[in-house]
């Protein structure tokens, strides 16, 4: 793909249907119980008939996007993790083994498993192949990848994701498998806010204390080494990201484009979203967050996105663990806007409601 493609694609992404999403609003405040009493998932519904056009819309068919890439960020003693296990477990997700296949396999959703950049011959003909390299580069000697190898992973991102809407996919999340992949988001997401890596870095699957100042050290040392541009997130990725966030970053704008609803898992994710944002703002229309993670960028992430997580369940495994969770609140607010009788439908007279029809009628005065 080039430069030139790609900013053809992103000019091809629409923002949200405003009067699906009025229409919507109204049908819900005609739904018989109080206004606003079913909170998000209000809101949700709204969102989906901007991103549809449609009021009344279906979640039935959903898939998780993994897309799986070793970092060679690894070799600074930044991860508690072999690079083994990114092999491991992409072949294990196909199996339906891993903590969010499991789950994705409980609620009837697809898994794709991506290899963008495997530090290995993958021998796993359900792992789609569209292996750019063999790792990235270890970002606090060298870039992570060429600007070329971003775009190319940014559209394997869009390719699968096109697949998933052809596929008929209703909802689909965005996950990921990649030892290391926790420092090359707080890296990205650092590049990106001007914020400082103390803010954003956790300790991902579980470090020494050593060895999290030593990955703090390394995000410090790998954006003075580089000085990324936030005006330019495919600079930022192939500078200090990686194959997998690249590729994810590719799903969310090709899943916006298909108006399809992209559903963001951890930090890592996010993380993927707000890149996809910062190139294409109409893009935020389709995101929608599953679950607050316990690292400390994540929050950032979400506030840079302006976007509210679903659930708060502790939750730090990554995968799109969040995904399938997410997926339910999909439905639920799917199944509140179809199948709710409205006031007139009920045979209830709604004058009742006239006097708490404000903004501020469910207000809780503090003392």
């Amino acid at each position: 793909m080039t430069e030139q493609e790609f900013q053809t694609f992103l000019r091809s992404i629409r923002p949200a249907d405003r009067a699906a999403m009025d229409a919507a609003a109204r049908r819900q405040a005609e739904l018989a119980k109080p206004p606003g009493s079913l909170g998000a998932l209000e809101d949700v519904s709204i969102r989906l008939a901007g991103l549809t056009g449609r009021v009344k819309n279906r979640i039935d068919r959903c898939r998780v996007l993994v897309f799986a890439a070793d970092n060679g960020v690894t070799a600074e003693g930044v991860s508690a993790t072999p690079v083994s296990v990114t092999l491991s477990q992409s072949i294990n997700m196909t199996r339906h083994i891993t903590g969010m296949s499991a789950l994705a396999a409980a609620f009837g959703d697809s898994v794709v498993v991506t290899d963008v950049g495997i530090d290995a011959d993958v021998r796993c003909p359900e792992i789609v192949d569209r292996k750019i390299r063999r790792s990235t580069g270890d970002i606090a000697r060298e870039p992570a990848m060429t600007r070329k190898q971003a775009l190319t992973a940014i559209s394997v991102g869009m390719e699968q994701a096109q697949r998933a809407a052809q596929d008929g996919m209703q909802a689909v999340g965005i996950g990921e498998m990649g030892i290391g992949n926790t420092t090359t988001s707080a890296a990205v997401l650092a590049a990106l806010t001007g914020l400082a890596p103390e803010e954003l870095t956790g300790r991902g699957a579980g470090l020494t204390d050593d060895a999290f100042r030593k990955k703090k050290d390394v995000i410090r040392r790998a954006l003075t080494l580089h000085r990324p541009d936030p005006a330019d997130p495919v600079g930022v990725l192939s500078a200090v990201g990686g194959l997998d966030l690249a590729a994810m970053t590719g799903a969310f704008l090709g899943l916006a484009a298909a108006h399809v609803p992209a559903v963001a898992d951890g930090l890592i994710s996010v993380v993927a979203a707000l890149c996809a944002v910062r190139l294409c703002p109409a893009a935020r229309d389709a995101i929608f967050l599953s679950h607050a993670s316990k690292e400390p960028g994540y929050r950032r992430a979400a506030e840079e996105l302006g976007l509210a997580p679903f659930l708060q369940l502790g939750m730090r495994l990554g995968e799109g663990s969040g995904c399938p969770l997410a997926f339910q609140v999909l439905k639920a607010a799917c199944a509140v806007m179809n199948g709710m009788a409205t006031f007139a439908e009920a045979a209830i007279n709604d004058d009742y409601l006239e006097s708490i029809r404000t903004p501020d009628a469910f207000r809780v005065d503090t003392p």
